[in-house]
This record gives C-alpha cells, sequence and structure tokens, in this order.
C-alpha cells in the first residue's frame, strides 16, 4: 500500500471512529473510545455483536455488584 493511501486509510478510519463514538455517545452507552475502537475490532473479527454486548452488560452488573457489597 502507497504511503499516501495508507494515510487516506488511517484518516478515514480515524473519522469513522469519530463518528461511532458519536453515536455511542447519543445512545449513552458508556463506552470510551478505546473500548469501543476494541469492539469493532472483535465484531470485524467475527465476534457475534449482540453475544459481546451481552458480556458487557454482565460486566457491568457484575462490578456494579461488587462496587455496593
Amino acid at each position: 500500500m502507497s504511503s499516501t493511501r495508507e494515510s487516506e486509510h488511517i484518516i478515514s478510519a480515524r473519522e469513522t471512529l469519530d463518528t461511532l463514538y458519536d453515536i455511542s455517545q447519543l445512545l449513552n452507552t458508556k463506552l470510551d473510545k478505546e473500548t469501543l475502537a476494541t469492539c469493532i475490532q472483535m465484531i470485524e473479527s467475527g465476534v457475534n455483536p449482540q453475544a459481546l454486548a451481552a458480556v458487557i452488560q454482565e460486566l457491568r452488573r457484575e462490578a456494579a455488584a461488587l462496587q455496593s457489597s
């Protein structure tokens, strides 16, 4: 890949992440950009999005339970 094409790809990926982060904020997902990027990478690698969402919700429930005890 040429350096110009690689730069364009990086810029495009950054813009896409920024847009998805804005949507994430509007939906009040409480995901930071790094976590969102990790989730996107996992989904692009074939992880089922519903299963990933269920795991995140369960981890949040467990974290809340640990904080309240």
